[in-house]
């Protein structure tokens, strides 16, 4: 990120300063939002001056943005839904973008604090956020659409998407239930790993139930005479 409205950092420890600015801007803006969060309060904690603020996000609201830029480029939000040999690949690869970001044990929670926080209470950046939802969901809708040989998404795909992608958001969401009632389904990176693994055999299902239900019915053969 370039800096702003400076030619030299305030100091030398320039990239651990923005560093510690981020994981501080994670921590308060998820427990106390956006308008309760004050510069002075970030600078304090992150061990800075509030030159560093304006040196490297410009304002409160510029650390803001960037504190959900890293966390979707971290957390591997943003999926390519073409180019994979399989649907199969192609479910793998977005589950584990769920899955990932588990790993990350504190800060993953902080996160989700943060996004469900953002929107309970949007501020500007709300809107960013659906939009990079939808562009997430539609990638996911054309992929499901040739994986089904659909000329076009109706309803009905739609809702096959978004059943989809609850799967990778309720793990993600129910994770204090898991940790409290069966600790060992989160306790490694293998045991997250083999979460992916499962939630694409979950959603193949799915599909398969979606291409049964689209399948033509068989027309009836009458019953012979006697």
């Amino acid at each position: 990120m370039p800096p702003h409205n400076a030619s030299h950092p305030p100091s030398a420890d320039t990239g651990a300063t923005r560093g510690r600015l981020l994981d501080c801007a994670l921590r308060l803006f998820s427990e106390r939002g956006f308008a309760r969060t004050s510069t002075r309060a970030l600078a304090e904690a992150a061990g800075a001056n509030l030159a560093a603020i304006r040196y490297y996000f410009g304002d409160k609201a510029g650390l803001y943005r960037a504190t959900f830029r890293e966390l979707c480029d971290n957390c591997g939000s943003s999926v390519d839904f073409d180019g994979h040999p399989s649907l199969e690949a192609m479910l793998r690869a977005y589950y584990d973008s769920f899955v990932e970001p588990l790993k990350q044990g504190e800060r993953m929670q902080q996160a989700m604090r943060l996004y469900i926080r953002e929107m309970l209470e949007p501020t500007e950046q709300w809107q960013t956020e659906r939009e990079r939802d939808a562009r997430q969901h539609a990638g996911l809708v054309a992929a499901l659409g040739r994986a089904l040989g659909l000329q076009q998404a109706d309803d009905d795909l739609h809702r096959l998407a978004i059943a989809i992608t609850g799967l990778g958001i309720q793990l993600m969401v129910t994770r204090d239930l898991a940790e409290t009632e069966r600790p060992s389904l989160l306790a490694s990176p293998e045991a997250l790993d083999a979460w992916a693994a499962r939630l694409v055999v979950f959603a193949l299902a799915l599909v398969e139930a979606e291409r049964v239900r689209r399948a033509p019915v068989p027309p009836s053969r009458p019953t012979p005479q006697r």
